[in-house]
């Protein structure tokens, strides 16, 4: 679905998903630079220092996390993915519409953002659930997953798909429907289909629906350089 999530997710039923599972825009930085080299870099990354990597990025957890709640089925999970600087908003409007946290899932990437204090080399994954507990498909999971953060992207913040699979695997099962409303580049819809789950995806920003579109029909597509051919 192209289009703004809190209005295209007006034409899914409630209680229809099985699983919803989104990397939601959030701020990543802000001010700060004070001199330091690695950290003026990182704002140049970003465009500027306003805690902005994409246009559309002001949107705000507690105006679609309901809406998610309403859509999911009585007993179904829930990943969110955040940074730290962000974590315990997200954790508090979760429970504040109905979700309890599982767990706090952390991903290892194999490779590090500049900062000052510590470079970061993970980011975090909350575990939810909605209506009564039931245990994933792989208990002996553990909660800290290594894959490595994908080096040619399509998107700026995307996420690998064997870590999406992960996620998916362990809490739907074939033929069951995974929501991600903040599709990016189409990661969770590629594990998805690789799963042989149906997928909803919703974005807003043109550019990042076709290459998402794109990603989907064609899973094995690695490259910008592949889809425009």
């Amino acid at each position: 679905m192209r289009g703004d999530c809190l209005n295209r997710m007006k034409e899914i039923p409630d209680g229809s998903v099985d699983l919803v599972l989104t990397d939601p825009p959030y701020r990543v930085h802000s001010g700060g630079t004070n001199g330091c080299p690695s950290s003026k870099r990182l704002c140049k990354s970003l465009g500027n220092n306003n805690g902005k990597i994409f246009d559309n990025n002001d949107i705000n957890f507690s105006e679609w996390l309901p809406v998610v709640y309403n859509k999911l089925k009585e007993q179904s999970h829930c990943y969110i993915m955040t940074n730290f600087k962000n974590l315990f908003e997200l954790q508090k409007a979760c429970i504040d519409v109905g979700f309890y946290c599982h767990n706090l899932l952390v991903w290892e990437k194999n490779n590090s953002t500049p900062n000052r204090w510590y470079m970061k080399n993970c980011e975090y994954t909350l575990f939810l659930k909605k209506g009564n507990a039931f245990s994933i498909n792989n208990p002996s999971s553990k909660t800290v997953h290594k894959f490595t953060n994908p080096t040619k992207k399509m998107h700026p913040t995307q996420k690998p798909i064997d870590l999406m699979e992960l996620y998916i695997s362990n809490s739907t099962k074939e033929g069951q429907i995974v929501l991600d409303p903040f599709m990016g580049g189409g990661s969770t819809g590629v594990a998805a289909k690789n799963l042989k789950r149906d997928f909803i995806g919703i974005e807003m920003d043109d550019n990042f629906f076709d290459i998402a579109k794109k990603r989907i029909e064609h899973p094995n597509m690695t490259t910008l350089g592949e889809f425009f051919e």
